[in-house]
């Protein structure tokens, strides 16, 4: 018997702009609906399939739906800077969520997908009613990504001398599917725009996540002391890019939405 359930065949959700969105459903239909958004350069089958969260929600009776964000995954990946900013990310969520008759819902997301969260917390607070938000960090995370350097590796294969920036080309380039110059359009139409802000937390309740090996531990739990109706929680032993995997992370985020 696998240790996960088969991987679903992606239903497509027309956003507003006339992308399409790939979405994944799992668990209980009848169970109270989660909406799973992944991080920078991941899928939703990536991040919460093969890592065991749609198997652990699902037996806690979740009926779940994991997300592929644009750019991402089977999801259209347009190759304009313009196609990426937080209110389309947004809007993408209020799409599948409307698509799929859903008056409201609990949320996990990882890295740029918790970004989103916290955003879609403040701009849809009568949809998202609870939310789990890991390693999301204040400000933008990606203002030392050098584009330029991205897009001449992607052009003339030169590696880029940015530690960062070499860094996330490598993870994305290494990730079957992924298209290198959507993911740098993603960054390139996202700097600048909406980012989290201790003035303006979410008043839902929300679990903030991160790894204790995790750079951005302690800006996360910054981030959570604003938040009024806020838990915390350290991933033991886990840096940014493998926390997803934890299964101390699952059993809080689990013990939590229920």
């Amino acid at each position: 018997m696998p240790l996960l359930p088969e991987s679903p065949d992606p239903r497509f959700v027309l956003a507003r702009d006339n992308i399409r969105i790939a979405t994944y459903e799992f668990g209980d239909p009848g169970g109270p609906p989660v909406v799973m958004v992944h991080g920078f350069a991941s899928g939703g089958l990536l991040n919460w399939h093969h890592s065991g969260w749609t198997r652990v929600l699902g037996r806690a009776g979740f009926r779940v739906i994991a997300i592929d964000q644009r750019g991402h995954g089977a999801s259209s990946k347009p190759h304009s800077p313009d196609a990426y900013t937080m209110p389309l990310l947004v809007d993408d969520l209020l799409d599948v969520l409307d698509t799929f008759l859903l008056d409201e819902a609990l949320f996990i997301g990882y890295s740029l997908g918790a970004r989103v969260g916290w955003q879609a917390c403040l701009d849809l607070p009568d949809r998202i009613t609870r939310a789990v938000l890991g390693g999301i960090p204040d400000g933008d995370p990606l203002t030392r990504f050098r584009v330029d350097e991205a897009r001449e590796c992607l052009e003339t294969g030169t590696a880029p001398t940015d530690k960062l920036t070499a860094a996330y080309v490598k993870m994305a380039s290494g990730i079957r599917g992924n298209d290198l110059e959507a993911l740098i359009s993603l960054v390139e139409g996202m700097r600048g725009g909406a980012q989290p802000d201790q003035a303006n937390p979410p008043q839902q309740p929300v679990l903030f996540a991160t790894g204790t090996e995790d750079a951005i531990l302690e800006k996360s739990r910054t981030l959570a002391t604003a938040a009024p109706r806020s838990e915390f929680f350290e991933i033991p032993g886990r840096n940014h890019f493998n926390a997803p995997t934890s299964k101390d992370f699952r059993a809080a985020a689990l013990a939590f939405l229920k």
